[in-house]
């Protein structure tokens, strides 16, 4: 298991060597190695490609293992941060923000779609409690009514507002944006990560169900409140640098689960990976496909995040928590 993550980190790796070389802008590496790219090359590859590849990596390892804590949490296999209504309720904040409070800095603007992000996924708790749950697929579909209620809010508020540009613009998970000194806050997200796989255990016996996991000696609703904080904070911190990346938390954690199993301890690191190297790989097709234009990730995950959605319903035996 080892070795195979260790050339999956390596696959991750070869990813992130060749966006640093795709696009527009000519940057050689062999121009690089000899010393005679000019100067402008050397500028693009520091103060864009570099970030953007870094901010890639980040983003999608976060928002992976958003997407595993979410399901172990809720004990569905079919919820994520964009099926949850989380996605648009951090969006939600930051709109609040740019009407009341545009001048405050990048982090409290996180902090702010954070805490908004938190309330919509306990407004979707309160709702599931209140409905029979004949079957798992329910629980996703809630989660994107709840979403598109928060939506049309949200899109109402913007265009009393003359913000609706702004507000398009974050649902475009656009990298093509990313700058040296304008991603930095998605070292939060890496910290917050860790953080996850520090508490991995506790998550995966809170999976187990609140009965199951007391009797263990967890303490339930506080392993709850950590994980969904969590997930919200890292959320808001790609939100509010890139946008949403749609369905990514929805893919890469079932694909690792059918392969690794559910322990936390051991799928997290194998998640981290597979999120980096779908987003990677997304942001290198959405390059490549229409050049010299490019394509946002958001745009590419949005095609085959509802296919693999739909895998995962249809799937015969596919398993749920």
């Amino acid at each position: 298991m080892k070795l195979w993550l260790a050339l999956a980190i390596l696959a991750t790796a070869v990813l992130a060597a060749v966006s640093l070389f795709v696009g527009v802008s000519d940057v050689s590496l062999s121009a690089l190695l000899a010393g005679t790219a000019s100067p402008q090359a050397q500028l693009v590859l520091v103060a864009s490609r570099v970030p953007r590849t870094v901010a890639l990596i980040l983003a999608g390892s976060g928002m992976a293992v958003c997407g595993t804590l979410m399901q172990m949490i809720m004990r569905n296999r079919f919820v994520d941060p964009s099926t949850a209504g989380t996605v648009e309720a951090a969006r939600f904040g930051m709109l609040m923000v740019l009407i009341f409070a545009p001048g405050l800095p990048l982090v409290a603007k996180m902090l702010v779609a954070a805490a908004f992000a938190l309330a919509g996924t306990f407004i979707l708790l309160l709702i599931l409690k209140q409905v029979p749950l004949r079957t798992p697929v329910l629980v996703p579909l809630i989660g994107i009514m709840l979403g598109a209620v928060i939506n049309a809010a949200l899109l109402f508020i913007a265009y009393r507002y003359d913000l609706t540009q702004s507000v398009l613009a974050w649902t475009m998970g656009d990298f093509s944006t990313v700058l040296r000194g304008r991603y930095e806050i998605l070292w939060v997200a890496f910290a917050l990560t860790i953080a996850a796989y520090v508490a991995a255990d506790q998550f995966t016996v809170a999976g187990l169900g609140e009965s199951f996991a007391t009797n263990l000696g967890l303490n339930y609703r506080r392993a709850m409140a950590l994980g969904l904080t969590l997930v919200a904070m890292v959320t808001a911190s790609v939100v509010v640098t890139v946008g949403v990346a749609l369905f990514l938390g929805l893919i890469v954690p079932n694909l690792v689960s059918l392969i690794a199993g559910d322990n936390l301890r051991r799928t997290l690191p194998w998640t981290a990976v597979g999120g980096a190297a779908l987003l990677l790989a997304c942001d290198l097709v959405g390059r490549l496909i229409i050049p010299p234009y490019e394509i946002p990730v958001g745009t590419v995950l949005g095609v085959i995040g509802p296919i693999a959605f739909l895998f995962l319903v249809l799937r015969r035996g596919a398993r749920v928590a």
